[in-house]
């Protein structure tokens, strides 16, 4: 249940973050966090199948969550740069 209330939480502040960059107009961030969003649910979700016992879409979800965490990486290495 902890872990629920933490997911919930980080998922909040990213997306209240992403929302708030979309308003200020600063767009590059805005992606960064949407990005950030995207690998973080689909992270969770990959836990939740496995939890319940559904192998292949956990391992489909998880493969979806590195590739949005490589694009993370990716969009800060061009903000930053």
């Amino acid at each position: 249940m902890k872990r629920n209330w933490i997911a919930g939480l980080l998922l909040s502040a990213v997306s209240i973050a992403a929302l708030v960059f979309i308003i200020k107009g600063n767009l590059y961030v805005a992606v960064l966090f949407m990005t950030a969003l995207f690998a973080l649910t689909n992270g969770f979700r990959a836990v939740s199948f496995k939890e319940k016992g559904f192998e292949r879409e956990a391992k489909w979800m998880k493969g979806m969550s590195i590739f949005f965490s490589v694009a993370f990486v990716i969009i800060l290495g061009i903000i930053l740069f």
